[in-house]
């Protein structure tokens, strides 16, 4: 069974996660969307409502799954039998950031792999920390995360 695991804070998730888990799907057998939990970062939008966001989001997708960790993403991934990790790529700092914690991660567990898709075109400016950013200052988000989701105060 191929099974991936798509680590992030998804603090929100964005249209852009959207688009990579969906795009992905037919690939795997099964996707976890795997919330990672820092203890040293204070999100601002609490697990058990991000976690409600992402199912919202991925209900018509019977393939995906949503879970909560802590730890190295590799252990969690030996924990779930998945042998890949599914990563997107918005730019060249991406890319740069996330090949050397693939390279990483390939020497602390050399049978779990790295995906990397790239992000469609319409949502590379997409990011979470943008996202928040916009929804601190009152403005409209509406447009940057999928439509399961209602960030209303």
């Amino acid at each position: 069974m191929k099974i991936a695991v798509f680590p992030g804070s998804f603090d929100p998730i964005t249209k852009g996660h959207e688009s990579i888990v969906k795009r992905a799907a037919p690939l795997f057998d099964k996707i976890i969307v795997a919330i990672g939990v820092n203890s040293s970062k204070k999100g601002m939008f609490d697990h058990p409502t991000r976690e409600k966001w992402i199912k919202q989001t991925f209900a018509d997708v019977p393939n995906v799954e949503v879970m909560t960790y802590s730890g190295l993403t590799v252990d969690f991934c030996i924990q779930q039998n998945a042998n890949y990790i599914l990563r997107g790529l918005r730019s060249n700092a991406d890319f740069e950031y996330e090949f050397t914690i693939a390279q990483m991660n390939k020497l602390l567990k050399d049978n779990v792999e790295t995906f990397f898709l790239l992000t469609e075109p319409e949502y590379s400016a997409i990011s979470s920390t943008i996202v928040k950013d916009i929804y601190r200052n009152n403005g409209d988000v509406s447009q940057f995360v999928p439509a399961a989701i209602k960030l209303t105060d």
